[in-house]
């Protein structure tokens, strides 16, 4: 099969996947699940993908930008950067809080996360693009935010067990455990907007942070230019 394939990387939680779609649009997807060893586990579906009916021309490569596993996110990133320089194609992230059944087709939902040390976050999304960066709150403004997104009737995710919120037992049983997928991350990036699409492209590829990164600000321009 000839023609341009994109590649598309979605790490952000242990139930990873890549996909690859081809020039006529058909996709193919393979997922593996694994906690810490996204670096160890991504690599053979990936060499499957882009290698099993002869090499691949990748023309643009996709990876999810959590919120979600930090080192997980970090390796889907880093991955989709080595392809990209491999490929002199552009690396683009996407949230990964957009490729989850209750964000089908564009519909308006709430993702919430626990942030770590008594704070949580959450993030309103809607038409394939977030409407707001991830927020930060305590129990008690994830409990509101929470409560006001269910009497509003819009469905409420989490990447992680509902149970771990400090949320009482009515609001904490509308919260959907949902893990986003690379097809999904696909149809986001399809289905967004022109200018949305532009934003993600001209933002150099990192995981979403929910803090500021205490980290040295790079000396070098990136190995991989945005589109």
């Amino acid at each position: 099969m000839s023609g341009t394939f994109s590649l598309v990387i979605e790490t952000s939680t242990p139930y990873a996947s890549i996909a690859l779609v081809g020039p006529d649009g058909v996709l193919e997807q393979r997922g593996f699940c694994s906690d810490r060893k996204h670096n160890a586990l991504l690599f053979a579906p990936l060499e499957e993908l882009l290698h099993g009916a002869g090499r691949r021309h990748i023309g643009l490569v996709l990876a999810g930008s959590g919120p979600g596993s930090y080192s997980g996110t970090r390796v889907g990133i880093a991955a989709a950067q080595g392809v990209a320089i491999a490929m002199d194609c552009p690396a683009v992230a996407v949230p990964s809080i957009l490729a989850v059944p209750a964000a089908d087709g564009g519909a308006a939902c709430l993702a919430i996360g626990d942030a770590r040390r008594g704070a949580f976050w959450c993030a309103r999304v809607e038409n394939f693009r977030l409407q707001e960066e991830p927020a930060l709150c305590d129990a008690a403004g994830l409990a509101a935010v929470v409560a006001e997104a269910g009497a509003a009737g819009i469905t409420v995710f989490s990447f992680e067990d509902p149970g771990r919120f400090p949320l009482p037992d009515g609001l904490a049983l509308i919260v959907r455990l949902e893990f986003p997928d690379a097809t999904r991350l696909w149809q986001a990036w399809e289905k967004s907007d022109a200018l949305t699409r532009a934003k993600w492209s001209a933002e150099i590829p990192q995981p979403l942070y929910l803090k500021p990164p205490h980290i040295t600000p790079a000396k070098r321009p990136p190995l991989v230019r945005p589109s």
